[in-house]
């Protein structure tokens, strides 16, 4: 198996991944975001941002820092447009506002912004863009593409059985859920921006 893949690095990459996306903390912030919504309609909400996740990870992996480069945009100022979104969709939630955000068939959510910037975040996009310039041969390419893969089935299983919470919960628990994902969808945000602007103010490039 060492010839074929470096299970060192795909341990490396899919805990770095899983500890930025995050999973398990999804779950409340895309039942605030998918409350309006049917079984199926969620269902499906989750399948698009999944794919829409994987799709914006693998192409910044890909094209990236060339992408960046050309239109002249640093990684701070990419973290902190992202942070600046969450933190719009953070106040939604915890006003009550949620409708915004939703659709009535799945796909804006699915989009924006679950798929990005909630999954594939900032963090997410820079810490794979690092682990390809640090990529050696074909073995930690492998590495590095079944770890990204790893990580987002875990996302879509953890939102594809998000129904079943939700069915536990009820209305008045999925509007506490709303609030305390907004909560913390506004935290994450205020993170990624005091993040960006702490680049900025140290020059990093």
């Amino acid at each position: 198996m060492g010839a074929v893949v470096s299970a060192q690095l795909l341990g490396s990459v899919f805990v770095t991944l899983f500890v930025i996306m995050d999973p398990p903390g999804t779950i409340p912030i895309f039942l605030a975001l998918t409350s309006s919504m049917t079984a199926r309609q969620r269902v499906r909400a989750a399948r698009q941002a999944v794919t829409v996740a994987f799709a914006v990870i693998v192409a910044f992996a890909v094209f990236g820092r060339a992408l960046l480069q050309y239109l002249h945009i640093s990684l701070p100022a990419l973290q902190g447009a992202g942070g600046l979104l969450l933190l719009l969709v953070a106040l939604e939630l915890l006003t009550g506002k949620d409708a915004a955000p939703t659709s009535a068939d799945g796909v804006n959510v699915a989009l924006v912004p679950l798929g990005t910037p909630l999954l594939a975040g900032p963090g997410a996009i820079v810490a794979t863009m690092v682990f390809v310039q640090q990529a050696r041969g074909t073995p930690d390419y492998v590495a590095i593409a079944l770890g990204v893969l790893l990580v987002h089935v875990c996302l879509w299983m953890g939102m594809r059985f998000a129904g079943r919470v939700h069915r536990v919960l009820g209305r008045s628990g999925t509007t506490l859920v709303t609030r305390i994902a907004g909560l913390l969808l506004s935290a994450i945000a205020v993170q990624l921006i005091a993040d960006a602007v702490r680049a900025f103010v140290a020059g990093t490039p």
